[in-house]
């Protein structure tokens, strides 16, 4: 059962956000949520700004801050669901219209798009923020942040010459033992949705039963997966981007691990997003909204960049030093609306006898 609570994070922390969100503001003219009601003339009035209840398949620790800090800048008082994206979505269809929710802060597009009868359109001001392969085709939810998929590798048992540049090779024998998937994750399971899409439903359980065959070390999530690559219990693994530069910031160049970024157009190379839409059955949409606005803000963007290693999905903010642009990146050409069908690839790897 998944209860509502709210954190408090370092004061720090949340203040160096909001002076942030205010000097960027100033600085770049792009518009902020307004914490204080004003009356026509422009003088602050007394009023209750409100609550807020999100739904978040974002863990805690990720957007734990983003959300305090939006209640500091606004006054809103933000309650959150936490769980896996599959878990809230599921929530979300079994409450159907009695559920209190309203905002779906999403880990994977198919996520947003499993629940997407559920949502309302979202205003133009704010589809009109991301680009058009990161938002839903009818302007139900918007990306937020992207991450990339990537071979995340041992580098000294691995060199980057070593690495193929699409996944289908890596059912070559020569990887057997070697290679480390986490096959209930839902970013492992978006990417395979990927590649029904791209290769067809035969080549891709084909790819399963080859990658199968090579006995991979099976893990639950991305995290293990890269410190298995750093510590050599594996030499490669599926993983998204961002798990690798958390910790090379605790441990520095000499982390044992690297990420390889396929140049492909392939499953391997896809860029998920998050994001997030608002449910039809609010009540509060106006609180929604400046939420959502909150997220694709400059600082909010620049968070997910500098904090959480993600790609914002804005015009004007900086992606981290450490990774490549999204614009030197091959990814396939996808609607990530098109992940809707993420029982499909549960069934298929459930037939291969890969997931229970």
């Amino acid at each position: 059962m998944h209860t509502y609570f709210k954190t408090t994070r370092p004061l720090a922390l949340v203040m160096s956000l909001s002076l942030m969100i205010v000097f960027s503001a100033a600085c770049s003219g792009a518009p902020e949520p307004d914490p204080t009601p004003k009356t026509n003339k422009g003088a602050a009035i007394s009023a209750d700004p409100g609550s807020l209840i999100v739904y978040s398949g974002r863990s805690e620790s990720l957007i734990g801050p983003l959300i305090d800090t939006f209640q500091t800048m606004t006054g809103i008082d933000v309650s959150v669901k936490y769980g896996s994206t599959g878990e809230i979505a599921t929530t979300i269809l079994e409450e159907g219209s009695n559920s209190p929710a309203d905002v779906f802060f999403a880990q994977d597009p198919s996520g947003l798009a499993a629940v997407t009868p559920m949502l309302k359109p979202l205003s133009g001001f704010l589809t009109n923020l991301t680009p058009d392969w990161a938002r839903s085709p009818e302007g139900q939810w918007v990306g937020v942040s992207g991450r990339a998929r990537v071979v995340v590798y041992n580098k000294q048992n691995v060199s980057e010459e070593d690495i193929p540049n699409t996944l289908k090779d890596f059912i070559d024998p020569k990887w057997k033992g070697r290679i480390g998937w986490a096959p209930s994750n839902a970013s492992f399971q978006a990417m395979i949705t990927t590649m029904r899409m791209l290769w067809g439903e035969e080549d891709t359980s084909a790819w399963l039963s080859s990658i199968q065959a090579n006995r991979p070390k099976i893990y639950p999530k991305n995290t293990p997966i890269v410190a298995a690559a750093a510590s050599g219990e594996i030499d490669v693994g599926f993983v998204n981007h961002y798990y690798l530069h958390r910790f090379m910031k605790e441990d520095g160049e000499s982390f044992g691990a690297r990420n390889f970024f396929m140049n492909g157009d392939g499953p391997g190379s896809v860029i998920l997003v998050s994001g997030v839409g608002i449910l039809k059955t609010t009540g509060n949409r106006q609180n929604a909204e400046k939420f959502i606005q909150f997220l694709l803000s400059n600082v909010a963007q620049q968070y997910f960049a500098s904090q959480t290693f993600e790609y914002p999905l804005i015009d004007g903010v900086t992606t981290h030093r450490l990774l490549p642009s999204l614009s030197e990146l091959t990814k396939p050409t996808i609607d990530m609306a098109s992940l809707s069908d993420i029982e499909g690839t549960q069934r298929l790897l459930r037939n291969i006898g890969i997931i229970p």
